[in-house]
């Protein structure tokens, strides 16, 4: 019997309920399920938290939070200085100027030749028309036209019968220059005066008035000092006076950029 029982044992038939049998186990779904939840309430803080950190960076970085503006530029209120040599004529460009720029003034300032590339260097004007050639050093220039020379005498001066002259027609005659030239001519064959060079082009035209010799400047100075007693001709073969605009180099402050603009033909909508 007891050999029959082993066999029994064996053979896996399980044992009946209060017969010493080991007890039965908590269901497994049940302990499963209380890990769960207690994860998901761990979860469930963790995200709170990193919900709650989130709101306060935004917080801190939006705006009215202390942050400083960035600073405005101030719109320049001028003057605006243009130095002007003798017998430029910026008169067009002024007039577009002051339609464009009517709370800006403009101050002409009369400018010598000697002194034309001081007045920009040295901060006299913001801007200057002037003539070449310059030293352009620490300036830059845009070149805005050029003049044909004259040849100014007196008005009943033989030199009146041609309608226009060449270098060769002044071989012969007495030809004199001011102090600090508006122009330059070398002339072959002409006769060196016999008195000290004119302090200035009014001068020297007046001189020529006399009939004493002849003197070369740009057509604009001829028409500026122009007298009744003389009478100037052009000099088609003689070198071109060029006109130009300097500022000073580095960079260009709004307001020159604006005559910059003007003088270019640039439209006050328009972009550099």
């Amino acid at each position: 019997m007891a050999a029959s029982g082993a066999r029994s044992g064996r053979s896996g038939t399980p044992p009946r309920r209060g017969s010493g049998g080991a007890k039965p186990r908590p269901a497994a779904g049940k302990a499963s399920s209380g890990k769960a939840s207690s994860g998901k309430a761990s979860s469930g803080k963790g995200s709170g938290a990193r919900a709650s950190g989130d709101r306060g960076a935004t917080r801190k970085n939006s705006p009215g939070s202390g942050s400083t503006p960035t600073a405005r530029t101030p719109a320049p209120t001028g003057p605006f200085r243009l130095g002007a040599i003798e017998g430029a004529t910026p008169g067009k460009w002024i007039d577009v100027w002051k339609e464009r720029m009517p709370g800006i003034p403009l101050e002409l300032v009369p400018l010598e030749i000697s002194d034309q590339r001081r007045a920009v260097t040295e901060a006299s004007v913001d801007a200057a028309l002037v003539r070449l050639p310059i030293d352009r050093t620490g300036l830059q220039a845009i070149t805005l036209y050029e003049e044909t020379p004259v040849v100014v005498c007196a008005a009943d001066a033989h030199l009146t019968a041609a309608d226009e002259l060449t270098v060769a027609d002044l071989a012969g005659e007495v030809l004199f220059v001011p102090q600090n030239p508006p122009v330059t001519v070398v002339v072959d064959g002409a006769v060196p005066p016999t008195f000290d060079a004119p302090a200035t082009v009014a001068e020297a035209i007046a001189i020529a008035a006399t009939g004493v010799g002849v003197v070369i400047v740009p057509m604009s100075l001829a028409r500026l000092h122009h007298r009744k007693d003389t009478a100037y001709r052009p000099l088609v073969d003689g070198p071109l006076s060029p006109v130009a605009l300097v500022w000073p180099d580095g960079e260009t402050p709004p307001l020159v950029d604006t005559f910059i603009g003007i003088v270019r033909g640039r439209t006050a909508n328009s972009s550099r």
